[in-house]
């Protein structure tokens, strides 16, 4: 727990202060759960969206909206961090992709008129937000009528306040533990990306990434998506492949045990 009120200026201070080094190792591949199993997933279950107008909410140093603009969106991207931006339109201005950034909450997307875009997508990014509710409105504000809603969060039911993977003597995962799945208390989270770990190179990236989470449960995400005037279409908790599990024990836990991610997919009705 912590002090800190955790609202949008402490989220945008917190990820100004991750920014220099989470550009760093995520451009640098250390984001493996990113990399390998993730995006992957979600890039094979977002709709097409080949000259469509789109905004990538939580869009942070923008590598994912790349990705999102090379399979042929007009992209948009926004971030509560002026430091993520600023790295993200650094990489906009060495390659151009024709991808606008702003800097703003995805709680009001004030800059944006009604119906501006056609699809809105975001990668593991509204659940670090202080007010989802507002957050789905303004995306249903956005939107034009019949736009999609296509999201991935970490799966509430469980990745909770109180997670820990059960092994046996020899080290082998049994199954995983929640607790306090209920909790809506925020708090912060620290931590490092296992590659960097590994490589045992934490000391010459900084203090671990600092990041405010804010506990939902299943039916909050449900709810609020419903309330905001979308129809879900789709819900899937994507599992890594056989080969995934097979090559990385850190994702046959997930293979055998439980689903790391959530993925929705909604339309505006």
């Amino acid at each position: 727990m912590t002090d800190t009120i955790l609202d949008e200026a402490a989220v945008a201070a917190a990820w100004d202060r991750n920014a220099e080094f989470w550009t760093q190792d995520v451009r640098s591949g250390f984001d493996l759960y990113r990399e390998l199993y993730t995006l992957p997933a979600f890039l094979s279950f977002m709709p097409p969206i080949v000259g469509k107008r789109v905004i990538d909410l939580g869009c942070g140093e923008g590598s994912n909206t790349r990705r999102f603009a090379r399979l042929g969106g007009s992209m948009t991207g926004l971030d509560l961090s002026p430091e993520m931006i600023r790295r993200a339109r650094q990489e906009e201005n060495k390659e151009p992709l024709g991808i606008a950034y702003e800097i703003g909450s995805f709680a009001e997307l004030s800059p944006f008129a009604e119906e501006e875009f056609d699809c809105a997508l975001s990668t593991m990014a509204l659940m670090d937000g202080p007010d989802l509710p507002a957050a789905l409105r303004a995306t249903s504000r956005v939107l034009k009528p019949g736009g999609t809603l296509c999201f991935s969060i970490l799966h509430p039911c469980f990745i909770t306040p109180a997670v820990q993977w059960l092994t046996d003597e020899a080290g082998a995962h049994l199954g995983l533990r929640v607790g306090r799945y209920f909790e809506r208390a925020p708090f912060v989270d620290y931590w490092r990306f296992r590659r960097r770990l590994e490589r045992g190179e934490s000391q010459a990236c900084g203090e671990p990434f600092e990041v405010p989470r804010f506990p939902r449960t299943l039916s909050d995400y449900i709810n609020a998506v419903v309330d905001a005037g979308f129809r879900i279409m789709r819900v899937e908790e994507p599992r890594p492949s056989d080969e995934m599990a097979r090559n990385h024990e850190w994702l046959n836990r997930w293979y055998q045990h439980a689903p790391l991610v959530l993925f929705v997919s909604a339309v505006k009705a």
